[in-house]
């Protein structure tokens, strides 16, 4: 009944004559009470009421019946379910219990679980406890997503205990502390997160013995030390975001290996140095839509049974800064090419080997000590979308059609703004606190100096040419036509003498003219 838009309304004391094995109903409307007719069914092995609108307690016996050892899947989530869940034991194989209201302390595992996601709840208390809990067995946790919740203290040093982890999200929470080295004991791990925390310290290197990282984000942290070139060693890597922490030292030519990534972004921290010129070497940010292996980092299954009922992947998610605004990526985040260096303390110029990248499309170099001129062949990156510079504004950013944002403002941007309905279709905002420059959308009109600057760049590939072909085609046309006439009346006689009774028969009218003119003045 999953998708259905059905309505399951039944009574509370509702006993159903059948059993179940497999029960899917999410997105069928079954709330707002949780369903007690649950606890009859002992040979459920499936159970999916997710998007349900249930808000209500979760049961005491809920818990005991659903650790029953063949309950293969539970999924509550995306309710208001709510409910203490400290020193509950969680047996299951899958269990989603994310997006509602649960509280309390961790809960804890048995060695069967594969999948455990409680993010979006209101857990609290230290994360250690959880991590160092002893298991009756190894464990075969793969998948754990812990994200947005309130847990504190510190990464204690037992990820050894967890290495069969492929995908860890502890996100937005209160985590403090170093991050361990035992980390890198984590060789399956495919995609880490430990965005927006208190965590310090530097970058442990052990992180390059998981050669299966695809993701890795660690940004809104307090991290400080250099950025390491191990991470260009990770060719596996295609997101890799360590914004807002205070990272620095230059950006390591190494990270240009990465030839699968599609996103990089280090933005505001205190990373100095000139950008590299091996961008180039991005070669699926050159790419538009392509497909790729690397990418299936980006979604997984829970197993056969699960993408049997639901046909849709779970999908890793990722914050990013667009537009000037931070929003969370998930379907479509293999589908994003973005590169953001903005508020560093990065110097030189912009090298020209960014334009190849074709199928970018946010850039926001903004915010940094760049000089020299924006690269003329900045506008064949035509996918682009967004875009923050610092430098000159050459012509060939006119061939930008697709951009929706746009930020040049508070730089030292000179001459004519390219006429182009693209870039005049952004408000003044855009280009504010730009002294020397002119023209529209601004207020300020240009000079015939600034006119000539605004046309002074040609770039070699742009059809037509901004010369001024109007003015040398008005100057020539009277060289020839001036010569024209005086070459007719030197060479043809009767054309000269012609000429010149003409002349002396205008002077002549002229003259007459004048003295009656004169005369009668003077009579009246």
């Amino acid at each position: 009944m999953s998708s259905a838009s059905l309505i399951f309304k039944v009574k509370s004391n509702w006993v159903p004559p059948f059993q179940l094995e497999e029960m899917w109903m999410s997105s069928c409307q079954m709330g707002p009470n949780f369903p007690t007719w649950l606890e009859t069914r002992t040979s459920l092995r499936y159970l999916d009421i997710s998007k349900s609108g249930i808000v209500d307690i979760a049961p005491k016996w809920f818990w005991k019946w659903a650790s029953h050892i063949d309950r293969r899947l539970i999924d509550l989530s995306d309710n208001q379910i709510s409910g203490n869940l400290s020193g509950v034991l969680l047996n299951n194989t899958y269990i989603d219990l994310s997006s509602n209201c649960f509280m309390g302390e961790l809960p804890r595992l048995s060695p069967q679980v594969s999948l455990l996601n409680m993010a979006n709840n209101l857990f609290s208390g230290p994360i250690s406890p959880f991590l160092f809990q002893k298991l009756n067995g190894k464990s075969n946790l793969e998948i754990l997503d812990m994200s947005t919740n309130n847990l504190s203290g510190e990464l204690s040093h037992c990820w050894t205990y967890w290495q069969s982890l492929t995908r860890l999200n502890l996100g937005n929470n209160n985590l403090s502390g170093k991050i361990p080295d035992s980390l890198g004991s984590l060789f399956e791990l495919e995609a880490l997160h430990l965005h927006n925390n208190r965590l310090s310290g530097d970058i442990p290197p052990s992180l390059r013995n998981c050669k299966s990282l695809g993701l890795l984000d660690l940004g809104g942290n307090k991290l400080s030390g250099n950025l390491l070139s191990w991470m260009g060693e990770r060719m596996t890597l295609v997101a890799l975001s360590l914004r807002s922490n205070k990272l620095i030292g230059n950006i390591p030519p190494q990270i240009c290996w990465l030839s699968s990534l599609i996103i990089l972004d280090v933005a505001n921290n205190s990373l100095s140095g000139t950008i590299p010129k091996c961008f180039n070497n991005f070669s699926l940010m050159a790419t538009i839509g392509t497909k790729d292996d690397s990418f299936s980092v980006f979604e997984y299954y829970y197993d056969y049974y699960y993408y049997r009922y639901t046909r849709a992947p779970n999908y890793e998610n990722l914050m990013l800064v667009i537009e000037g605004k931070e929003s969370e990526y998930k379907s479509i985040l293999k589908f994003v090419r973005s590169i953001d260096l903005s508020s560093n303390d990065l110097w030189g110029s912009i090298p020209t080997e960014i334009s190849s990248l074709s199928g970018l499309e946010f850039l926001n170099l903004s915010c940094n000590n760049l000089m020299g001129t924006i690269p003329e062949k900045m506008g064949r990156i035509k996918a682009l979308e967004s875009l923050d510079l610092s430098g000159e504004i050459p012509q060939s950013m006119k061939n930008l059609s697709f951009l929706s944002h746009l930020n040049l403002s508070y730089n030292n941007f000179l001459g004519r703004i390219p006429s182009t309905t693209q870039l005049q279709s952004f408000d003044a905002f855009s280009y504010i606190s730009n002294a020397e420059l002119c023209g529209a959308p601004l207020t300020k009109n240009c000079t015939e100096d600034e006119d000539f600057q605004g046309i002074d760049v040609i770039d070699e590939n742009e059809e037509g040419s901004e010369i001024p072909w109007f003015y040398i085609g008005m100057g020539l046309g009277f060289i020839v036509g001036f010569w024209g006439v005086c070459s007719a009346l030197f060479y043809k006689k009767a054309w000269r003498h012609a000429y010149f009774q003409f002349l002396y028969r205008v002077k002549d009218w002229v003259y007459v003219a004048i003295a009656i003119r004169s005369t009668g003045s003077t009579l009246i």
